[in-house]
């Protein structure tokens, strides 16, 4: 089902930006990001997040991104679940150079993040991105077509047992400033099946 946008709200606003019924875009600003402590050491806080609450402990989200104006190293837009400056999870593409760029997601726990990428194509331009939720464990998955998602990464998150926020960001860690746009967000029961295997000790 279509989300409300009018549920969502700007943790940070961005440059400029539209938000429409079916279509948001937001123009970055150069230096936003979010990372913290590991292995560089800085914390960024300030990339753009719009996002809604929910205390439901079960769902995904959808969402598709285009970032065909994206050009310098490490712009990115994807989807985000920000608890707080040092509990969050975002899944993005982040450009490289115009061969490669790179398919990855960060886990934020207790103040500190990591990054885990795979190269893919310069040539992709579009995103769709599915986040699900089971209690405080979390999936994030791909797709290129909207239809076949694959696995990015399951995680646990410390705080994320409660009420949560989570919907988009995009950023422009260096100098620099590209136009994200997201479309075809959706809210969904969630996808992300229990485990059927090895049953806990």
């Amino acid at each position: 089902m279509k989300l409300d946008i009018n549920k969502f709200k700007w943790t940070r606003k961005p440059q400029s930006y539209a938000v429409h019924e079916e279509v948001i875009e937001v123009v970055t600003k150069p230096q936003t990001d979010l990372w913290q402590r590991t292995y560089y050491h800085f914390q960024n806080d300030n990339a753009p997040v719009f996002q809604m609450e929910t205390e439901e402990k079960f769902f995904s989200f959808t969402v598709k991104t285009d970032f065909s104006e994206s050009h310098h190293r490490f712009d990115q837009c994807g989807i985000v679940m920000y608890l707080d400056s040092e509990n969050w999870l975002k899944g993005s593409v982040e450009y490289e150079n115009e061969t490669f760029q790179h398919l990855g997601s960060v886990v934020t726990n207790c103040g500190y993040s990591d990054w885990a990428t795979t190269a893919i194509d310069a040539k992709i331009k579009t995103m769709w991105y599915r986040l699900s939720r089971r209690q405080d464990d979390f999936c994030i998955e791909c797709s290129q077509d909207g239809e076949h998602f694959t696995q990015m990464r399951i995680c646990h998150m410390h705080h994320g047992d409660g009420k949560i926020q989570f919907g988009i960001y995009a950023c422009s860690p260096e100098n620099s400033s590209f136009k994200a746009i997201f479309s075809n967000l959706t809210l969904s029961e969630c996808v992300w099946k229990a485990h059927d295997g090895q049953q806990p000790d």
